[in-house]
């Protein structure tokens, strides 16, 4: 049997108020700042150098298009769920409604790869660009507290600091954390903007030819001296050419989960059915315009080439123009905007396992607020959480553990929206995903094609990942679930 939380109690469920219940205090724009402090951040900084150097040369804005289509599916799906069921916990609160408690626990298990995982891939970014600052002013911190141990360091501190600040943020309140996330949003933008209109006159077109080199490997499939399936196993794949250009795709994917985020903070919006397809919407459609413009000048500034390893590409390529009077303003904004990304990850995070909580799948201390009506206990645990894969774990690594995640969570979401109109299509929807089902199958089907570029790796790390989290699930989620609970105890009356 499927034990799935019915639409009218998950509407209950976000109708509740007074201390035990999440305050309502954000507005449409609210939301969309939420989206964009999301969304602009490491995607951009720092991966776009990365996919780039070592995947899809300049064609990387390519990638970042067909990122932008599959999220554009994904994200109408999110968009009529987030205004029919306002409820923290996005896709698992979706997942528990259309497919039920056992895929309801995967997918929440799996958006700690998309949140948590984020905030600690942006903060180890954030460190280098920090240190980057502090070496303006002449203070140097030694390597050994900038890099993790597999990078030949000893513990990435910076990252840790900042992982920690914003935690201790978030306990004070969700209205304060939206008013310093919305000023950061603010000089994110702005310098993204600045970047665009200065960088533009120094464009080398140089840079941009081959605009995608080119792939040994799919040569020799052209040329049939290999076969495709020997080349899909190759260290060729992935690596230029058009499986390059896909996989860089799938990378960069992890820098449009912002959106996503929004819909965590639904039980917090003051007008969800309005609110929140206006910020899942508006924020994507904002960000995928100042990606595709950013990494064209980026790319044409600096050969993509020199972006191998650089953790912060965007100073590399600035220093090119000759502005150096603007280089120090450049990494402060970077690093304000990469706070907020933290900030937004931290926050949907601790608004999913609140939400897992409430439903008796976790320890009831993930739902416990504070006077201030936030999970203060949940930002701990991931406090400590999130700052240990800060500190220690490389940030390429994190980076296709976040993007693999990710896609997985949009699968689900868009496979959501087809059950729910075959099973309830007469539910009320302020807002209805367009071309059903074309939008969600198209969803479907481009997340499992990003899916299936990412390296080998990342499969089996999620695989690792699900089975702990399935283990989890049935020594005590399934035990104290309440919807369970409440289904016995009606078999036990009748």
């Amino acid at each position: 049997m499927l034990f799935k939380k019915s639409i009218p109690q998950l509407i209950a469920e976000a109708n509740e108020n007074g201390e035990h219940t999440l305050k309502r205090t954000l507005s449409s724009s609210g939301l969309i700042a939420l989206g964009v402090g999301a969304i602009i951040g490491a995607g951009l900084f720092s991966l776009t150098g990365i996919a780039a150097a070592e995947n899809a040369g300049p064609a990387v804005i390519l990638s970042f298009i067909i990122a932008a289509v599959g999220c554009g599916f994904a994200g109408l799906c999110y968009a009529e769920f987030a205004s029919m069921i306002p409820v923290a916990g996005s896709a698992y609160t979706y997942s528990y409604a259309t497919m039920g408690e056992f895929v309801a626990w995967i997918i929440g298990w799996d958006l700690v790869l998309e949140y948590a995982l984020a905030g600690a891939t942006v903060a180890v970014s954030w460190s280098q660009y920090f240190n980057q600052l502090l070496m303006i002013f002449h203070i140097q911190l030694p390597d050994t507290l900038l890099k993790g141990p597999w990078e030949g360091g000893v513990v990435n501190l910076p990252a840790i600091i900042i992982v920690c600040l914003l935690s201790l943020l978030l306990m004070r309140g969700t209205q304060e954390s939206s008013r310093v996330n919305n000023i950061l949003v603010i000089l994110k933008v702005g310098v993204v903007l600045i970047f665009i209109a200065l960088g533009w006159s120094f464009i080398n077109p140089a840079n941009h030819d081959p605009f995608i080199p080119v792939n040994a490997g799919e040569e020799l499939v052209k040329s049939g001296q290999q076969s495709f399936w020997s080349f899909l196993k190759s260290d060729d794949f992935g690596h230029f050419g058009i499986s390059g250009v896909l996989r860089a795709a799938g990378v960069v994917f992890f820098a449009f989960i912002g959106f996503d985020a929004v819909s965590t903070a639904a039980q917090e919006a003051k007008d969800p059915k309005k609110g929140m397809p206006i910020g899942i919407i508006g924020s994507l459609i904002i960000c995928t315009l100042l990606y595709v413009l950013f990494s064209y000048v980026m790319t044409g500034i600096e050969n993509y080439t020199m972006f191998k390893g650089d953790a912060k590409p965007v100073a590399t390529a600035f220093a090119r123009t000759g502005y150096h009077f603007l280089n120090t303003a450049l990494i402060i904004t970077i690093i304000a905007g990469y706070t907020s990304v933290i900030l937004v990850m931290l926050l949907g995070q601790s608004r999913v396992f609140y939400s897992m909580s409430k439903d008796g799948l976790l320890p009831k201390i993930f739902s416990d607020l504070s006077k201030r009506q936030t999970p203060w206990k949940t930002n701990v645990i991931f406090m400590v959480f999130v700052s240990i894969f800060a500190g220690f774990v490389p940030v390429s690594d994190l980076g296709h553990m976040v993007s693999i995640g990710t896609l997985f969570a949009f699968t689900l979401v868009c496979v959501g929206i087809l059950v729910l109109r075959k099973t309830d299509p007469n539910l009320e929807r302020p807002f209805k995903t367009p071309l059903v089902p074309f939008v969600p199958i198209m969803g479907i089907l481009v997340c499992i094609l990003m899916m299936a570029s990412l390296p080998i790796e990342s499969w089996e790390r999620l695989a690792v990942w699900l089975a702990l989290g399935l283990l989890i699930y049935f020594v005590y989620g399934k035990k104290h679930s309440v919807i369970r609970k409440q289904h016995q105890n009606q078999q036990n009356i009748g």
